[in-house]
């Protein structure tokens, strides 16, 4: 898929993102409030069912990958991450991958989580793995923040392309911070860790536009 495509349906995934939320407020601001991790399970346990994501305006990575440590240039014994779905809204995106997606959000309420994270099933269905939060730098400094976010006493990963290496590092988004919680899916490297060897991308697509291709599922 070439990246103008990818734009394209990606800006039309967001608007109609969007539109579903319409009735609901806009994208929250940075909050102090910081729920238990029972907490925040009690709150996402419904999106262990992708249509009940759907139903409240997350939307699929329109590229449809399933991203692993070695597709970011990390060993692959880190394991993988898994499909993206996200809330336009909740990450204020103001603009598809022209080359980067950016946005305006500032939200990390894991209540609300912006961001969640399924593994691909050899029957095509697809199992939540972690929730996330992101907020894009520029925005988040522009909020007068001078420190990344932090939950739960761990700061927000920094994601950031670095030209000189043939991977994107910050997978087609502008800078930003974010952080996985594998809540669904024991973590071996750490609750916080960005990828999880107890998660496989065998069934799922590991494939975009200035990535190699790593994996089975193409």
């Amino acid at each position: 898929m070439n990246r103008s495509n990818t734009g394209n349906i990606f800006m039309k995934q967001c608007l109609l993102g969007l539109a579903l939320m319409s009735s609901l407020a806009g994208p929250a601001a940075a909050g102090s409030n910081e729920p238990d991790l029972a907490a925040v399970r009690t709150a996402t346990e419904r999106f262990r069912d992708v249509n009940a994501a759907l139903a409240e305006g997350y939307i699929r990575d329109p590229m449809n990958v399933c991203d692993t440590a070695s597709m970011m240039g990390r060993p692959a014994e880190f394991g993988a991450m898994g499909v993206h779905y996200f809330r336009p809204d909740l990450l204020g995106i103001t603009a598809p991958p022209n080359p980067r997606v950016s946005g305006t959000g500032t939200h990390t309420d894991y209540n609300r989580p912006a961001i969640l994270i399924y593994e691909p099933q050899a029957d095509g269905s697809l199992e939540l793995v972690a929730v996330e939060n992101l907020v894009f730098i520029k925005a988040w400094e522009a909020a007068g923040n001078k420190e990344p976010p932090t939950f739960h006493g761990k700061s927000f990963d920094r994601m950031e392309d670095n030209p000189a290496t043939a991977v994107d590092e910050a997978h087609m988004f502008e800078p930003h911070y974010d952080l996985h919680v594998w809540l669904y899916r024991d973590n071996p490297r750490g609750m916080f860790a960005q990828f999880n060897p107890n998660v496989s991308c065998a069934f799922g697509t590991t494939q975009m536009a200035g990535h190699e291709s790593h994996g089975a599922g193409q």
